[in-house]
């Protein structure tokens, strides 16, 4: 397994419903199963700050709020997540499994709102003080099946915005793994439940910052 003593940055990427916070659970699980000190968070969200954040960015009622003003909420919420709560782990040599973290803005203000990709990179290097987890999972599935596996009956203000968006969020996605192959693993989300969690397990067990 994984022996460093720095900690290791882990976030798991998606459309909507495609089980990434399931594998997430799972693997928590499983590392503290190793005696192994690890900590999940999510995006938007994970402090009080960032989930007053989150409220406001999907609340079915904030309709109105333009695209750009929702990628600057993300971000910082993403800005105080980072600051006081993820370094301090990974200094500390934790696991941080991250459900959704930066790539997240760029598939979905990026690809799924049509705002400029290359300024939502810099807005958040700038948030992040330019922070990138070690691993990335992507979990791969037709938007169509995500949704109908999720089973939402209530949709947030995000999740609401249609299936046009979410499909061109897995585009996004894609071309993002291409771009950054260096940490982003492509699962296929037709998998079982336990076969996906094997071969995330499998990855981070060989893992070394060599890689």
């Amino acid at each position: 397994m994984y022996t460093s003593n720095k900690g290791l940055f882990i976030s798991f990427e998606g459309v909507d419903g495609c089980g990434k916070s399931t594998q997430v659970k799972l693997l928590k699980d499983k590392i503290e199963s190793e005696g192994k000190k690890v900590e999940l968070v999510r995006e938007p969200g994970g402090l009080k700050i960032s989930e007053q954040i989150r409220k406001i960015l999907l609340n079915p009622d904030n309709y109105s709020m333009n695209y750009e003003t929702e990628a600057l909420l993300m971000t910082a919420s993403r800005a105080q997540l980072t600051e006081e709560v993820i370094r301090p782990l990974l200094v500390q040599g934790f696991f941080v499994l991250a459900d959704r973290f930066a790539d997240s803005t760029l598939a979905y203000q990026g690809g799924g709102r049509k705002l400029d990709i290359d300024i939502l990179k810099k807005i958040n290097n700038f948030a992040t003080k330019n922070l990138v987890p070690d691993i990335t999972f992507l979990i791969n599935i037709k938007p169509e099946d995500a949704m109908l596996r999720s089973g939402v009956s209530s949709p947030d203000r995000i999740e609401g915005a249609g299936i046009d968006l979410q499909r061109d969020v897995q585009k996004t996605y894609i071309r993002l793994a291409k771009e950054f192959s260096n940490r982003f693993i492509i699962l296929d989300g037709y998998d079982s439940i336990g076969r996906i969690h094997s071969i995330i397990w499998d990855k981070i067990i060989n893992y070394s910052y060599n890689d």
